[in-house]
């Protein structure tokens, strides 16, 4: 166990002892996201670096404080890639604040979410107890899980150490296709196209265009391409990063942007405001000044839930509120992991 590490875990301990709040922080290009949280800063990019990377496994192991940059050219020298497609909010993102927060990006409904690909993480509890769930292959995973649990948590269970990912090759060839469409055409064609065998990695609506693309074999991408039909765009990486890091205009200036989440086949929901549609239709953003409350009536009616991504006022229910069942549940796990309640208190919810 390495000297940072040790003082992670004494740092942790410490505060627990004496019920101290933390609040831990990565590269910080994600403290916006969620309630704020208040207490003792818990700096865990000293805690940085590829552990492993074996490319012939398809795996690769690396500290939470590396970051997102280094990792992804390691990958890449190799032809590889982290098949969520995490988004890059600054320089300073790291792997550790992208697994805390769970984000995937526009390949998530055709390759998975970023949990789909955690194999292991080693932690710290909110008691100063260093544990380890799961491993660096799948069938070291056994019971629960809770791998998967810490993914997505924001740092409000445990403190994430080391993490193990599975990555797979980047496509052979990739296009993208524009079609000029409503946006409930173009979720009427991602839903009938997911049910075809076709080699779709990405399905945005925005702006009056459907974009979609295809990422394989250069033969299978052609046949698919011919079949779909469109205009190709050119330059479409850009844009396929641009929608990935958030930086398209819809993302810029506003008084509310939402990210909703419903069933993909889900038709537009009746909210004012501007739209863009991800995930083939199961991720969508508006940017709007509709009431919270409308809002999310509208999105819980349709079988989903909205989170205020952005705000330019603060919001106390960032966050879908839960019903009571599913909050004790919460609660209790909250309290199986960290008792005294001092690892970023209230980032998700108040009473967390």
């Amino acid at each position: 166990m390495g000297e940072r590490q040790q003082d992670l875990i004494e740092h942790v301990a410490s505060a627990a002892a004496a019920a101290t709040p933390l609040q831990i922080r990565g590269g910080g290009s994600k403290h916006w996201y969620g309630r704020l949280t208040q207490g003792e800063l818990l700096d865990v990019t000293v805690h940085n670096g590829i552990i492993d990377y074996t490319p012939a496994e398809l795996v690769i192991s690396a500290r939470a404080g590396t970051s997102l940059d280094e990792l992804e050219a390691a990958l890449e020298a190799e032809g590889q890639m982290l098949p969520f497609e995490p988004p890059h909010f600054a320089a300073t993102d790291t792997l550790g604040g992208t697994v805390a927060c769970g984000l995937s990006g526009p390949r998530r409904p055709y390759c998975g979410a970023a949990r789909d690909f955690v194999l292991g993480i080693n932690c710290i509890n909110g008691k100063g107890d260093y544990l380890r769930f799961g491993g660096r292959v799948m069938k070291n995973v056994a019971g629960y899980d809770l791998s998967r649990t810490l993914t997505g948590s924001f740092g409000t269970l445990a403190v994430l150490l080391d993490i193990h990912l599975k990555v797979l090759p980047r496509p052979e060839h990739e296009l993208t296709l524009c079609l000029h469409c409503t946006a409930a055409e173009a979720i009427g064609h991602c839903n009938r196209w997911a049910g075809q065998p076709l080699p779709l990695s990405g399905a945005c609506h925005y702006d009056g265009r459907l974009l979609i693309r295809l990422s394989g074999t250069g033969r299978g991408v052609t046949a698919a391409a011919r079949q779909l039909g469109g205009e190709r765009l050119d330059d479409s990486d850009s844009f396929w990063r641009q929608l990935r890091d958030q930086k398209l205009d819809i993302f810029g200036n506003h008084a509310n942007l939402w990210r909703v989440c419903v069933p993909a086949a889900t038709a537009p929901l009746a909210l004012d405001g501007d739209w863009l549609i991800d995930w083939g239709g199961a991720q969508r953003w508006l940017d709007s000044t509709v009431p919270a409350t409308d809002i999310r009536r509208v999105t819980a009616a349709a079988g989903g839930h909205a989170t205020l991504w952005r705000s330019a006022q603060p919001a106390e229910d960032i966050f879908q509120p839960l019903p009571a069942a599913l909050l004790a549940l919460h609660q209790r796990l909250k309290h199986s992991f960290d008792p005294a309640g001092i690892l970023n208190p209230g980032r998700m919810y108040r009473a967390l």
